[in-house]
């Protein structure tokens, strides 16, 4: 049925078909192995395969993988002015996509049902389509945004991507359009701004939380980043 939500398994024997809507699968645990249009191959754990409406797919995958499919009428301009079939998914959206499998594991009723299917059209809609990303530097990415609150150094970063430091400055940046730096900033300050306008923590708690131990410092950089300071902000 289209325009729904919904987790799935595959199983090993190759399966081949196509449907009137479009499709979305994008992995929770694991990894499908997909041919659609001009892609072939796997795709894993922060990652997303767009199948058109009337795309002939065949797909097969490990019984314990899992998926979250989204049925849709229609999909994101965006995406339909897209030519890939697969892309790198933000952050966000794969935490999201983690609190959705956890919802749709229990028993929930239209209503939910359908503000899970609206926020997800929602941080799709924000969504950057660049076709697929580095997975050393997504995985990089994703290890920052849990990370925020510690002293993130370079060379601990280019570990958790196999690189050297060199080689991982130039190819982050290559992939973000920001050096390492730019982006662990943007990152704290986008954060900061969501707790400050949705909590009521103080901000010396809100500071600590992005990595600032110094209030003064961290209203600095929020100042600069914003045009306005934390306060102003806050609840």
């Amino acid at each position: 049925m289209p325009n729904c939500l919904t987790i799935r398994s595959y199983s090993k024997q190759k399966h081949s078909h196509a449907h009137d809507y479009h499709q979305l699968v994008l992995p929770v645990e694991g990894s499908i192995i997909i041919r659609v249009a001009d892609f072939s191959g796997k795709v894993t754990v922060g990652e997303c395969v767009v199948i058109r409406a009337g795309e002939e797919h065949q797909f097969s995958a490990e019984e314990a993988a899992r998926f979250i499919v989204a049925d849709m009428d229609t999909l994101p301009i965006s995406m339909t002015l897209a030519a890939f079939s697969v892309f790198s998914i933000t952050p966000p959206l794969l935490s999201y996509l983690f609190y959705v499998k956890a919802q749709l594991e229990f028993q929930v009723d239209s209503a939910m049902e359908q503000a899970l299917l609206n926020m997800f059209y929602q941080l799709l809609e924000r969504q950057t389509f660049h076709g697929r990303h580095d997975l050393r530097i997504h995985q990089v990415q994703s290890y920052i945004a849990d990370h925020l609150a510690e002293n993130l150094t370079l060379d601990e970063l280019a570990a958790i991507a196999y690189l050297s430091s060199t080689q991982f400055k130039k190819r982050f940046k290559q992939e973000t359009g920001m050096t390492t730096f730019q982006y662990i900033t943007q990152q704290r300050m986008l954060k900061a701004k969501a707790l400050l306008t949705h909590t009521d923590l103080p901000v010396h708690r809100i500071a600590e939380s992005v990595g600032y131990q110094d209030l003064s410092a961290f209203s600095r950089r929020f100042s600069v980043h914003f045009g306005l300071s934390p306060r102003a902000l806050a609840r």
